[in-house]
């Protein structure tokens, strides 16, 4: 959950940030910090807490570690992308990207396998 308030807070100044000088070419960054960092990290730690048979399988590391590696690595690659900095960022996106998802896919399986109704 700390890490999804972290996640929160840089979009939230990003956003201001774009707001204050009226550029708005991150848009995209600001909105997937927001809803893959905020959102999504905190709706998986509410159910780790709701659950807490949830947060103790490898897939629960699994997602913590990949969602949080995979994220800023995509974030800032897109932001470096966008920028024109050089076109090596556009496939450390996606590699971002996909390490994201993988940690995604990691806490769904999770949910899947080891929820049960008491």
């Amino acid at each position: 959950m700390k890490i999804a308030v972290v996640y929160f807070m840089i979009g939230i100044l990003f956003g201001l940030y774009m707001s204050i000088f009226h550029v708005f070419t991150l848009t995209s960054v600001h909105a997937h910090l927001n809803l893959l960092g905020w959102m999504s990290l905190a709706i998986a730690g509410i159910f780790y807490i709701l659950f807490p048979q949830l947060a103790e399988t490898g897939a629960a590391k699994a997602h913590f570690w990949l969602h949080n590696i995979g994220l800023p690595v995509m974030m800032i690659s897109i932001a470096l992308a966008i920028l024109e900095v050089s076109p090596l960022f556009f496939p450390l996106a996606t590699i971002g990207g996909v390490v994201t998802v993988i940690g995604i896919f990691c806490f769904g399986f999770n949910v899947i396998a080891n929820l049960r109704a008491n």
